[in-house]
């Protein structure tokens, strides 16, 4: 799996931090989400995948 989040797109809302603190982080400065891990493991791939379904913004891309 490999993760990448649009810079652009993402609003900050920082649900996929919540979900997935371990592949994901926000910026201070600005709240942007940034990627920590952008291929996890597979014991986060579950956590991962809802992070982009909950994604307000839908930019959060997975792909296999």
């Amino acid at each position: 799996m490999k993760v990448t989040v649009d810079e652009d797109k993402c609003c900050g809302a920082g649900s996929c931090v919540l979900i997935a603190p371990e592949v994901f982080d926000q910026r201070d400065e600005d709240g942007i989400v940034v990627l920590l891990e952008p291929e996890p493991g597979a014991d986060r791939h579950a956590a991962v995948r809802e992070a982009a379904a909950v994604c307000p913004a839908l930019a959060i891309e997975v792909s296999e």
